[in-house]
């Protein structure tokens, strides 16, 4: 018998003592055991469900982000194209009152001075009149990549001749007909820093003028348009300055 409930005991019974000559009252628990398996069984399962119902709810707040960056990423695109074409429309406004006062938008202007210029170089003979001379003559032909690098190798191997100043001013005209802005406006400026007493002055002050105006710095032109009048009040530049001044409304 005692061995009858040990083996019982072992096997996961509980033996309730009674009253003196009673039998003692022996209770199975592992039906007990099996329900409380199963109960942390389906606890875990609804952790992992409530975890898999987190990331989905994370996973919809990522898209619902993306696709308003995306919205946003559309508006800036479209503003982007209306400021585009803003632009375009003032340029093309601006081109068009530059050929009101008589200035060639897109082609530099060979005027009866320039030619003179080119006139009295090539009675001199030297090396640097007649590189000078060479370069104008890829300007009246209307090469003006070849008139470029002509005119930057007479500036570069005669600094300080008296044409140099005229062959930086070219430069300018040539970089502004090949819509190559910055290197125009750095060639007159070069123009108006370095060769104060040079003839061309006044015109590379006109043409900065202009390139500022087409770049969308009104202040900067009128400022240089303001400085050509007071300065060379009698150029021919300065009655340009005047006439544009009127015709943009700067």
């Amino acid at each position: 018998m005692k061995h009858s409930l040990k083996r019982l005991c072992g096997a996961g019974a509980l033996v309730l003592p009674l009253s003196v000559g009673a039998a003692p009252i022996v209770e199975d628990l592992s039906a007990q055991q099996q329900q409380s398996r199963s109960f942390y069984e389906q606890t875990e399962v609804r952790e992992s469900g409530g975890g898999s119902l987190l990331l989905l709810n994370q996973l919809e707040e990522n898209q619902r982000q993306i696709q308003q960056l995306r919205g946003q990423m559309e508006e800036l695109r479209h503003q982007l194209e209306q400021m585009r074409q803003l632009n375009q429309e003032r340029y093309i406004d601006l081109e068009e009152r530059l050929a009101a006062v008589g200035t060639v938008g897109g082609s530099p202007n060979v005027d009866p001075g320039a030619a003179q210029e080119v006139a009295a170089a090539s009675g001199d003979g030297s090396g640097a009149q007649a590189a000078y001379q060479q370069a104008f003559q890829q300007v009246q032909a209307r090469d003006f990549p070849a008139a470029i690098a002509a005119f930057e190798t007479f500036v570069g191997d005669y600094p300080d001749h008296d044409l140099t100043a005229n062959g930086y001013y070219w430069l300018g005209e040539l970089h502004s007909a090949e819509s190559d802005l910055d290197q125009a406006a750095s060639a007159f400026q070069t123009v108006i820093d370095d060769y104060s007493g040079s003839n061309k002055v006044p015109d590379a002050l006109y043409k900065l003028a202009l390139l500022h105006a087409r770049q969308g710095q009104p202040d900067a032109s009128r400022e240089l348009l303001d400085e050509l009048m007071e300065s060379y009040p009698d150029s021919n530049a300065a009655t340009l300055a005047s006439e544009f001044l009127n015709q943009s409304g700067l």
